[in-house]
């Protein structure tokens, strides 16, 4: 039996659990982590790779502190500061600082661009989405599209003295912002995410909905931004069954004079906007509970990666949610 060390004994007679302990403890529970284990293993284990030098360190552990990464959107450093000040971090990733130390910030490092390299973190991705899946939680009726804008650094004071070239500015409302779009379909009926892709901002939400549904969706729900996606989906648009469902913009409402028609129209409304508020789900969670408000890379590529990662770890939280009718879940 492992002895385990004073801070940890201190640690477990504590008598408040804390929200970050319930947090942690239900991701480790919903998390397939066996299933991640041996889908990433070949890229993280290569045959080709040489037994000389210094053995990885475990793959599990590897990414139970790059999920911590993602939940508690810390930078490298950061991160590995906060291990040493958390035991509750340090359980969950099961490590005991009386006979070992935390993974450094080098090390996190390598291991983000492995899977950067290897498209590891749309895999974790896939990988999750196929576990819920498995639980019933992909419902196939339909698919909620939105997007929404990520913010990135404007500033040109840097080595290069010039702002990420693959970012853009757009405009929305009176506003203008630069950085990214994060793309998402979403199911219809659990509010969880099957696609994402990443552009840069100032690319039309519309332009995309082709790759965020599924063959099989039998209705398309969008925002004003997607009329007219019929187009994109290869579908007739004089078509009246088509599978498109778009919100119809305000102004053009406003301008019906009042009648019975008007009066269905706007009740019709309503009724798909109830639909597509499951899309805000996922966005809330990221941006609210994780933190994520503006990209932490250079590159498309990079920060898309972390939108896979991101998205399948808040779909684990909305899962969780569900199962336990629980509201509010804060990783704090």
């Amino acid at each position: 039996m492992k002895q385990i060390s004073f801070a940890q004994v201190e640690h477990q007679n504590k008598k408040k659990v804390t929200r970050r302990e319930r947090f942690l403890a239900q991701m480790d529970a919903l998390m397939p982590w066996q299933r991640l284990i041996e889908a990433l293993s070949p890229s993280y284990f290569p045959k080709s790779a040489g037994k000389r030098g210094r053995p990885p360190i475990g793959l599990e552990r590897m990414l139970r502190v790059y999920f911590l990464q993602q939940w508690y959107g810390l930078a490298d450093e950061a991160l590995e500061d906060a291990i040493y000040d958390s035991q509750a971090m340090r359980d969950f990733i099961g490590i005991d600082l009386a006979i070992e130390s935390v993974p450094d910030a080098t090390t996190l490092l390598r291991f983000r661009h492995l899977l950067e390299k290897y498209a590891l973190a749309q895999r974790i991705f896939e990988e999750i989405n196929a576990s819920l899946a498995e639980q019933g939680l992909f419902m196939r009726e339909g698919t909620i599209v939105d997007a929404t804008i990520v913010a990135a650094a404007p500033s040109t004071k840097n080595k290069a003295k010039q702002r990420d070239p693959e970012m853009k500015q757009t405009r929305k409302g009176n506003q203008w912002f630069f950085g990214m779009k994060a793309h998402i379909g979403v199911d219809a009926v659990t509010g969880l995410t099957h696609s994402v892709v990443a552009t840069s901002a100032n690319v039309a939400d519309v332009t995309m909905a082709g790759h965020l549904v599924r063959e099989d969706d039998k209705r398309i729900y969008g925002d004003a931004g997607y009329l007219g996606m019929a187009k994109y989906l290869g579908e007739d648009t004089q078509d009246p069954e088509t599978r498109c469902c778009a919100a119809v913009r305000r102004g053009a409402i406003k301008k019906m004079e009042d009648s019975r028609k008007k009066t269905l129209l706007l009740a019709f409304e309503k009724t798909k906007a109830s639909i597509r508020a499951k899309v805000e789900h996922p966005f809330h969670v990221i941006k609210n509970l994780f933190g994520y408000r503006k990209v932490r890379y250079k590159g498309l590529t990079k920060n898309q990666a972390q939108l896979f990662s991101l998205f399948a770890l808040a779909n684990l939280v909305l899962a969780g949610r569900g199962q336990k009718h629980a509201h509010g879940v804060s990783v704090s």
